[in-house]
């Protein structure tokens, strides 16, 4: 099971904590430390659409209004805060974010 996120995002540590917890292994894959491949990005884009991209955070907030219609990956790719978080992948099975339902689904 992958954790693709930022270590200091409060919603990445609270999934890393509670699938821990529930006796899991996560492994965190810091997006700022270790960027994703552009197939990575391809492929989380393919399962989640326009989801992937948090347009509530600061750095949404400082683009352009063109580079905000610029494609979804070469964005994440170019400014990896962009993407919203957590990515939790095990095998086949993915979710976006640590909500209650993605609680519900890997706890």
């Amino acid at each position: 099971m992958k954790v693709y996120g930022i270590k200091s995002c409060d919603k990445v540590r609270a999934a890393m904590k509670a699938l821990t917890s529930a006796g899991r292994a996560p492994e965190l894959v810091d997006i700022r430390e270790q960027p994703l491949q552009i197939s990575d990005l391809e492929a989380f884009h393919s399962a989640f659409g326009d989801r992937l991209v948090n347009r509530q955070s600061t750095t949404w907030r400082q683009l352009s209004e063109a580079e905000r219609g610029d494609d979804p990956v070469a964005l994440i790719a170019a400014h990896p805060a962009l993407m919203k978080r957590p990515v939790i992948v095990d095998g086949a099975r993915m979710s976006i974010g640590w909500d209650a339902a993605a609680q519900a689904d890997w706890l």
